[in-house]
């Protein structure tokens, strides 16, 4: 009579849920671990304790299949194959216990606790005069951020409504149209010049967020700062281009 062997794969793969967690994870184990050492596993995964937990599994019609007793036995000597899942029930635990954090407990600073600390960010930066700790450099920018202010504001005014300009942004092809707007908006601080351009290159129609500074036809309108603005005589691009061929 011929002999015959069976051979079968050395890991399961299986589901993982519990009684304690909402959650289910995908986990490979060996078939020759113990049921001992996979609940020490399975401790780590889903927060049950080893020497409480019932293991349950199931297969993949949610059908009982039998608990794995006797920590002294191997995984592998039970009818357990891919796609079926441990279920770890564990009494002692409530389910959501490791979910609601509101049960955590918060660690909390106050103000002037803080203030008091040497070893803070914040301590830090005043010892070594360092961000808004630095009076002499903040001082500086706000200086230097009223000068740029006040040289917008020249180059702004030095603009007239309804004059032809030349726009030109850094990395920007040039582009033409007639000055609509000149002031400050809701959408940015500064000062602005909302430009309708000869050629829809823009990105709006006179208006932003809800608030309307002007009116042309969408995409001939856009907003740019009074520094890349050149008011004067200049024709439309295409005409340009006509007189040139």
């Amino acid at each position: 009579m011929a002999n015959f062997e069976v051979i079968t794969q050395s890991t399961v793969n299986v589901a993982i849920t519990s009684s304690i967690s909402s959650f289910s994870v995908e986990k490979r184990y060996p078939k020759n671990l113990t049921i001992g050492e996979l609940k020490g596993k399975l401790e780590l995964v889903t927060g049950a304790n080893a020497s409480s937990m019932i293991l349950e599994v199931y297969n993949k019609e949610k059908e009982f299949v039998c608990a794995l007793t006797n920590d002294n036995s191997l995984l592998g000597s039970f009818p357990i194959d891919d796609g079926m899942r441990i279920h770890v029930n564990d009494n002692q635990l409530k389910k959501g216990e490791f979910e609601d954090v509101s049960k955590v407990t918060k660690f909390e600073l106050s103000q002037e606790d803080y203030s008091k600390r040497s070893d803070s960010v914040k301590a830090f930066l005043e010892r070594n005069r360092l961000g808004k700790y630095n009076e002499d450099e903040v001082k500086k920018k706000a200086e230097e951020l009223q000068a740029k202010e006040a040289e917008e504001e020249k180059v702004a005014n030095s603009l007239k409504i309804d004059q032809r300009c030349e726009v030109a942004v850094p990395g920007q092809a040039r582009r033409r149209g007639i000055i609509k707007f000149i002031g400050n908006t809701s959408f940015k601080p500064g000062w602005w010049i909302g430009i309708h351009y000869d050629e829809p290159v823009g990105k709006n129609d006179g208006g932003v967020e809800g608030t309307r500074y002007f009116t042309c036809p969408a995409k001939y309108g856009a907003f740019v700062k009074p520094a890349h603005v050149c008011m004067g005589d200049f024709p439309e691009l295409f005409d340009e281009e006509m007189d040139e061929m």
